[in-house]
């Protein structure tokens, strides 16, 4: 019987970072909503505004003994950029912030961790400082985005996939 956790990323536009993410091996599925902001059951239109405060959320579910949280975190960092403060390419807002909510002592730390090691290769490349909200997500609802959002890019596969990307790879030896 599998083992299933939850992970919860922001990273601006959800929906090519919900396509990113399903994709990978060990991920069982993936849904977009909002996080960590101050209205329940926020609309898009809502959010949009930057009055809530949410963030557009990706959740995954995954089995850690076929992918482990460390790899998500991987595909993360580099997916968009991260030094981007509530920005990603031409999506601007608070609703495209940088921010992981954590489900457990564990996810933190590694949260932690492997944005301190990324940090130290974009020091490297002379990019600036990391602007994530790492977070835990104990008493932060995660609200279900309308069904439109829900797989947006399967069911629109040429539709807009705003990932910015710093263009740094992570260091290969955090590989899990």
């Amino acid at each position: 019987m599998s083992n299933t956790e939850k992970a919860y990323f922001a990273t601006g536009c959800f929906w090519g970072a919900e396509r990113r993410l399903w994709n990978l091996p060990g991920v069982i599925n993936t849904s977009v909503g909002y996080m960590g902001g101050t209205r329940a059951n926020p609309s898009y239109e809502q959010i949009c505004t930057g009055v809530t405060g949410h963030a557009e959320m990706v959740e995954v579910s995954f089995d850690p003994a076929l992918i482990s949280y460390t790899r998500l975190l991987e595909e993360f960092w580099v997916m968009h950029d991260p030094t981007s403060l509530n920005r990603q390419g031409g999506d601007i807002g608070t609703q495209y912030r940088s921010a992981i909510f954590t489900t457990s002592d564990a996810q933190l730390a590694q949260a932690q961790a492997t944005r301190d090691l990324y940090q130290a290769a974009l020091t490297q490349a002379g990019i600036g400082e990391i602007v994530t909200e790492i977070k835990s997500a104990e008493g932060v609802e995660y609200f279900l985005a309308e069904e439109y959002h829900q797989k947006y890019l399967k069911k629109n596969p040429n539709g807009y996939d705003c990932h910015s990307s710093t263009g740094v790879r992570f260091p290969s030896q955090v590989s899990g």
